[in-house]
Formats: C-alpha cells, sequence, structure tokens
C-alpha cells in the first residue's frame, strides 16, 4: 500500500498559530516564520550541504546565490532527481504563477531566477503554468482581466530569459483540455471532498470552483498533461516553488502513484521578507512593502531608506558598542538573496554586526544592488514583444529540450 503524504493542515493551525497556505501567510503573533516547525508539519525535509555539492558536481557550475544561502531550503525527492540524472534519466521543470497583479514584486522574481539557474544547470524543458483560472476565483477580477494579467506576468517571467527552445509558457483559460483534462479527471476522483477540505481548510462558504481547482495545479506534473512536448514518455518532474506551494503537491504526490505517475519532486524556498519586517509574506495590497520591478531608482531609493526595516540601534554610539542585530535587519537579509559576491557579504555581516558600518552604509548598498537589478530587468522586458509572448505560449513540440 502506498504510503500517504496528506495530513489534515487545519487541525494543526491552533497549536501551531502559524498559518502557512497558498492564500495565507502569517506568523505568531505577527513574528518570524518558524521553517523548522514547517518541515515538520509539512513532512518534507531540509536540503542539506550534500545536495548541494552533488548539484554543483553534477552539472559542473557554481551553486545558485540562493542555494549557497540556503533560500531554497526544503525539498521532496530531489535527491531521487540527482539520481535519475546522474544514470542518464531525463526530467522536466514545472514552475508557475497567480497573476493577481500588473508588476511583480522581487519575491515574485525569486522562483524564476532560480528555475532559470536549474533550466541551464540541468539543460531541461520548462512548463510555466499560469493560474489565470486560480486568481479568477479567489480574486474580485473578471475572465478578462485575469487573462490580461497573465500576458503582462508573462512578459516579466520571459525577461528573465528563459530559452524557448526549452520552455512552454501556458495560461490555464487557453490551454485546459484534452490530456490534461483528463488528468484532472484522474486526480479528482483519488480525492474526497473531505480530504481537500483538510488540506487546504476550504469552508462552506467557499464556492465549489475553489473546491474543484487543486487538480488544475496538480497536474502539469505528469508529462502526459503535455502529449505536444513529451508524447508518451513516463519522465520524472521537479517542481521550485515558495514552500505555500506545498499543500497543493503533497496532494499530487498521494495520488501520483495510484494513477501511474511518478511523484512529483520538489525544492522549495523560504519566503522573501517585506520591508518592514519579517513576518510573512508581501501584501501586493500595500505597494511600501515591497520593491517592484517597475519602481524608479527614486522610488527603490526612498522604499530602502524609508521603510527598509532595521536591525541598527537607536544611536550610533550604541550602534558602535553593539553592531547591529543581523537576525532583524531587512537590508541585511535582502542583500543575501541578491549580493552574489560571498565575499563582500561576509565583510557586511562582521562590519555591520560589529558596528563599525552604520546603518545608512547598508542601505546605500542595497539601493545600488537593487537598483541594478531591476534596470537589468526593465531593459530586459521592454524586449519582450507580443509576438514572442505567443512563440512561448504556442502548443508546439519542443525538439530540441533536451539539447
Amino acid at each position: 500500500m502506498e504510503k500517504t503524504e496528506l495530513k489534515d493542515d487545519k487541525s494543526k493551525e491552533v497549536e501551531e498559530e502559524q498559518v502557512v497556505s497558498p492564500w495565507e501567510v502569517s506568523a505568531k503573533d505577527g513574528g518570524k516564520i518558524d521553517y523548522d516547525k514547517l518541515i515538520d508539519k509539512f513532512g518534507c525535509q531540509r536540503l542539506d550541504e550534500s545536495l548541494i555539492q552533488r548539484v554543483q558536481r553534477l552539472t559542473n557550475r557554481a551553486p545558485h546565490v540562493f542555494l549557497r544561502r540556503g533560500v531554497f531550503f526544503a525539498h521532496r525527492d530531489f535527491n531521487d532527481i540527482l539520481d535519475s540524472y546522474e544514470k542518464g534519466e531525463k526530467f522536466y521543470l514545472y514552475t508557475g504563477r497567480g497573476p493577481s497583479s500588473e508588476a511583480l514584486h522581487l519575491g515574485h522574481l525569486i522562483p524564476f531566477m532560480f528555475t532559470k539557474y536549474l533550466q541551464d544547470a540541468f539543460k531541461v524543458p520548462l512548463v510555466i503554468q499560469l493560474t489565470d483560472d486560480e486568481k479568477c476565483m479567489w480574486k474580485n477580477l473578471s475572465v478578462e482581466e485575469s487573462q490580461r494579467l497573465a500576458r503582462e506576468n508573462a512578459k516579466d517571467i520571459i525577461a528573465c530569459g528563459f530559452d524557448i527552445s526549452k520552455t512552454f509558457i501556458f495560461s490555464d483559460f487557453d490551454y485546459v483540455g484534452g490530456a490534461f483534462y483528463k488528468n484532472m479527471v484522474r486526480v479528482a476522483k483519488c480525492v474526497t471532498y473531505n480530504k481537500v477540505v483538510g488540506i487546504f481548510g476550504f469552508t462552506g462558504e467557499d464556492h465549489i470552483g475553489k473546491v474543484s481547482f487543486p487538480p488544475v495545479q496538480a497536474v502539469p506534473s505528469f508529462p502526459s498533461s503535455f502529449p505536444h512536448i513529451f508524447g508518451n514518455e513516463n519522465i520524472r518532474c521537479l517542481i521550485p516553488c515558495a514552500i505555500d506551494q506545498d499543500p497543493y503537491f503533497r496532494m499530487t504526490r498521494d495520488v501520483a502513484p495510484r494513477i501511474g505517475y511518478h511523484k512529483p519532486a520538489l525544492i522549495e524556498s523560504s519566503f522573501f521578507p517585506a520591508l518592514q519586517g519579517e513576518n510573512g509574506k508581501m501584501s501586493a495590497s500595500d505597494p511600501n512593502s515591497a520593491i517592484y520591478v517597475t519602481d524608479s531608482a527614486k522610488e527603490i531609493k526612498n522604499k530602502i531608506n524609508r521603510y527598509a526595516f532595521s536591525g541598527g540601534r537607536d544611536s550610533i554610539e550604541l550602534h558602535r558598542k553593539h553592531g547591529a542585530n543581523l537576525e532583524v535587519d531587512i537590508p541585511f537579509k535582502y542583500l543575501g538573496f541578491f549580493l552574489d559576491d560571498d565575499a563582500e557579504l561576509e565583510h557586511i555581516r562582521e562590519e555591520y554586526g560589529s558596528g563599525r558600518m552604520l546603518t545608512g552604509e547598508i542601505k546605500k548598498r542595497l539601493v545600488e544592488v537593487l537598483t541594478d537589478l531591476v534596470e537589468r530587468h526593465r531593459r530586459a522586458r521592454a524586449a519582450v514583444t507580443d509576438e514572442m509572448v505567443d512563440a512561448f505560449m504556442a502548443v508546439r513540440p519542443l525538439p530540441n529540450m533536451f539539447n
């Protein structure tokens, strides 16, 4: 009998006092997310140094900064993916985006930056799902507005540099049907109403669209959902995502062997903290909680200087004496994501942590790093035409996807 991976999340919310679901992230008493508790609750594994070294050996390139610094910190069966790859077996990548806003913030870019690295390092194909149907059902958006936002978000995704010969981007409203829909029905028949309520916390007030949505996000994990790409090959799937998406794929992994597919493997990231502090995810409804890829250099500087929570002390005298509290300092945490130079980051850790570097200095360095990142993204996005979006989203074979 296949061991079940499903856990009833709702029953534990009260005792854990932190909520992490695809639609809500909140820490206990507005504090930090306890990732060790989350790993224990979800039943995934911590990504250890031996796996990171193995990635370096197999790909013959330095591990991505998000691996080196523990941004992607948990996994399910990533070791099995590496075993398969080492034997010469194929796999593909699957990630996605729920298009609920016109512009992406830096937190939205993280899974795509990392997925781009994985595609380049392992030389594998990628499918990217735009869940315009999900956002239409969860947000106050019309079908047409959800579709428009999906295309706008696709431009930001393409700007991350994905290889068109190995990448298929699809929106649910446009693509769901045929083989994809058949897999949705196969999954749906295996998951009871009580089970989906237990996993996702749906209530009697939720419309039936929400209850029926999880199979839509599950089945890109199965290669037969893309017959134009994979034909009849039953190859493995690796999903890079934030850990709040884990409930979908616990459900998927439980069902997969029962309908003849491999369990998808996952590699999961922590949350990118809001400017105001590390208490969950950023809010799209508060533009000052995040740096957006549409922000000007002036806006980035203003947001960092005014809103980025500092671990520096109340006076220069106290700061020189005690140093900054790096555990809560947002500028230092952001540099941990986006400053590629390990030696410089370590220098800042020592100088700022000891009090020799002041808050204004670390914020100045962060403004430089983020301004450069956002400007590069803006230039790349400006080069993405509607014709390029159409080309990435065309239902087509990818004959060179493993070359």
